[in-house]
């Protein structure tokens, strides 16, 4: 008995001791692990999301959502019937334990015991969160500690509304589905704030088994899930029994689907709007697709339609021509309209942004902003005539021609040069100042490409973008480094916080001069300008009869490409036609035409509801009337006079008609007694 007695003294105290060493080692294990669980940090609760693309008048415009559909929306936002429904049919002690219901466990263990397989779960909403993110669905004891661990970290770092709001935002309910406000737009086309008891408590069952209990497969195996979830809500307190009875009376309308979409709004224009977020972001463009911002664009609807609807217009279907279109704000660089080429379905290429093609006589402007900071003036004359141009020393010779062979065979002014596109002074003036300085002048103006110093360079022998000839174009027109082509405006997250807001940024390496860049802007007004005329007719006159207001610009043709950019003090607009091909030809006179005429009816539809403007000289330029033939001050017995745009000390002293004998002091006298808005609105009308 003694014996006894011992034995079992022994044992107990080994016993005690084992389970006092069992109890340290489990709380030990259970603080290495809480401590574990804090060190790792904040989970994230991103997961991928739909972006949402807005036009400036705040319409959605298009949506990415890589392969699945997904939204984000708050707590708050949604309805308690679907809240109370996913708690009381997945977890209805979710917000009284610490991420894991251990009494479900004990049961679940136990089932799963007897039967020596994963066969029964016990998984907690916070459970399911943490797998949905970031685990497997497998039945394995690995994934279940993973999946603890997850958990518990996202109990400590969050309360239980964000938890609850990141499941309901990432559950799977079937269709490509994923969270409650995808599914509710799915199956009910409705968002989710808007679910009825009836509806959200059908949609809370579908989870369980997306194929087996979606109403759209199964009708009746989603009604019986739907009663017991109801039931479950009674049971909760959630609803009462008069509520129960009605939601399983109430009948539901589904959604309906097909194959067919709608065709999506702008999309070289989304394009470009995801490559600029990237760029932004810094994240690849697949990252900004399925991010979940909120991205609000530049876009004008009415823009966009407008120059589809020109494009289709003048371009027949079975042209396979290509064309390259935008319009962008003069005042901020936004780009309110892109077209990438003639059906985006057949290709995606965007000839706008990607593609770089020889840009003709649209490059001039620069050459000759560049000229007027070596004492050029719009007055200058240089003989237009056949000429060969050494090269160097080497004895080679360049010999342009204008087009038609057409040549004035006497001096000409810039600004008659730049209106009827007279090449001989272009080459003349770039071998005169160095080509080094056209080249110069385009890394000024924003464009990258890496043009060589040849003389050809004053005819456009580079290849250059349409989107970056635009924003060139917008800097010579506002007359500042400052403005660049853009198509968003700001970019948020699913919660609204601003990621980024545009804000024009000022570069003084390369600073514009904003008198040069007005002179020019004022000449480009010209090449719809008929005083001008002389050898040839001003660029601008077969489409300046459709015209109602003052614009300016410039056209550029090569044997490849055909260009017109021209603008108004409120838009700038750039059209680009050519083949694909790079060696093939423009082959008929159409082809040559297409660009001017789309530029010219698309600036017209857009400014019908605007009211007129002018372009507003800068103070340190001066207008003055100028004879077109000989470069003189106009007088009374000239045939025809041209406003042109100058600093004073480049007016001339003579003047054409008999007044070459006024002097100087005369001359400024005059001018001091001239305001200057005088001549703004002279010029206007």
């Amino acid at each position: 008995m003694i014996l006894f007695i011992r034995t079992t003294y022994r044992w107990s105290k080994r016993a005690l001791k084992w389970t006092l060493i069992g109890l340290v080692l489990t709380g030990a294990g259970f603080l290495f692990v809480l401590g574990f669980a804090i060190t790792q940090g904040p989970p994230s609760l991103m997961t991928e999301q739909n972006t949402v693309y807005y036009s400036q008048g705040e319409n959605i415009i298009g949506e990415d959502h890589g392969a699945e559909e997904r939204y984000w929306i708050t707590v708050d936002e949604m309805p308690d019937a679907i809240k109370e429904a996913t708690i009381a049919i997945e977890d209805r002690r979710f917000y009284d334990h610490f991420g894991f219901d251990f009494k479900r466990i004990a049961g679940a263990a136990l089932t799963d015991l007897k039967q020596m397989s994963m066969v029964e779960g016990a998984s907690t909403i916070t459970q399911q969160y943490a797998r949905n993110l970031y685990l497997s669905h497998d039945k394995t004891w690995k994934r279940k500690i993973q999946e603890a661990l997850y958990a518990l970290r996202l109990e400590i770092f969050y309360n239980k509304d964000e938890i609850l709001e990141g499941y309901l935002n990432t559950i799977y309910y079937g269709h490509g589905a994923y969270g409650i406000e995808a599914a509710s737009r799915y199956y009910f086309n409705k968002n989710a704030e808007e679910l009825t008891l009836t509806e959200a408590s059908m949609l809370a069952g579908v989870p369980k088994g997306p194929s087996y209990y979606s109403p759209l497969n199964n009708e009746e195996n989603a009604a019986s899930r739907q009663k017991l979830i109801l039931g479950e809500m009674e049971k909760s307190g959630f609803i009462t029994s008069s509520e129960k009875n009605e939601a399983v009376e109430a009948s539901l309308v589904y959604s309906e689907h097909s194959d067919s979409s709608d065709k999506e709004a702008a999309p070289y224009f989304q394009d470009q709007v995801v490559a600029e977020a990237a760029r932004i972001l810094d994240i690849s463009a697949e990252e900004v697709k399925t991010g979940g911002y909120h991205i609000h664009t530049t876009l004008i609807e009415d823009h966009q339609k407008t120059l589809e609807k020109q494009i289709d217009r003048h371009i027949s279907a079975e042209e396979d021509i290509q064309i390259a279109a935008a319009i962008m704000n003069s005042h901020n660089g936004a780009i309110t309209a892109l077209i990438g080429g003639r059906d985006y379905e057949t290709s995606a290429y965007n000839r706008a942004t990607q593609a770089k093609r020889q840009v003709g006589s649209t490059i001039k402007p620069f050459l000759y902003y560049a000229a007027l900071a070596e004492g050029y003036s719009p007055v200058t004359m240089i003989e237009s005539k056949p000429t060969d141009f050494q090269i160097g020393d080497n004895g080679k010779v360049y010999s342009p021609t204008n087009f038609g062979d057409q040549y004035a065979d006497k001096p000409i002014t810039m600004a008659q040069a730049l209106a009827v596109s007279d090449n001989i002074y272009a080459v003349a003036t770039n071998m005169d100042i160095g080509p080094e300085k056209l080249v110069n002048t385009l890394d000024t103006f924003g464009i990258s490409s890496r043009a060589k110093p040849v003389p050809s360079l004053a005819l456009g022998s580079t290849s250059i973008s349409l989107y970056e000839m635009m924003s060139a174009y917008g800097k010579m027109v506002k007359g500042s480094e400052s403005l660049e082509g853009h198509t968003i405006e700001k970019i948020t997250d699913r919660h609204e916080n601003i990621l980024f807001e545009y804000q024009p940024v000022f570069n003084k390496e390369k600073e514009i001069d904003p008198n040069r860049a007005f002179t020019i802007t004022h000449m480009m007004t010209g090449m719809f300008d008929s005083s001008l005329d002389g050898y040839a007719s001003v660029t601008g006159t077969p489409i300046k009869g459709k015209l109602t207001r003052m614009y300016g610009g410039k056209s550029g043709t090569t044997d490849y490409d055909s260009w017109m950019i021209g603008f108004s003090p409120q838009f700038v607009s750039g059209v680009w036609v050519g083949h694909d091909e790079g060696g093939r030809k423009l082959e008929t006179f159409n082809e040559r035409r297409y660009a001017k005429a789309v530029w010219a009816d698309t600036m017209e539809s857009i400014h019908e509801p605007l009211p007129s403007a002018a372009f507003i000289p800068t103070p340190d330029v001066k207008g003055v009337y100028i004879d077109p033939e000989t470069g003189h001050r106009s007088g009374p017995n000239c045939p025809k006079e041209r406003l042109m745009y100058m600093e004073k000390s480049d007016i001339p002293k003579e003047v054409c008609g008999g007044d070459e004998d006024k002097n100087k002091e005369e001359i400024e006298n005059e001018f001091k007694n001239d305001p200057w808005f005088k001549d703004v609105v002279d010029w206007f009308f």
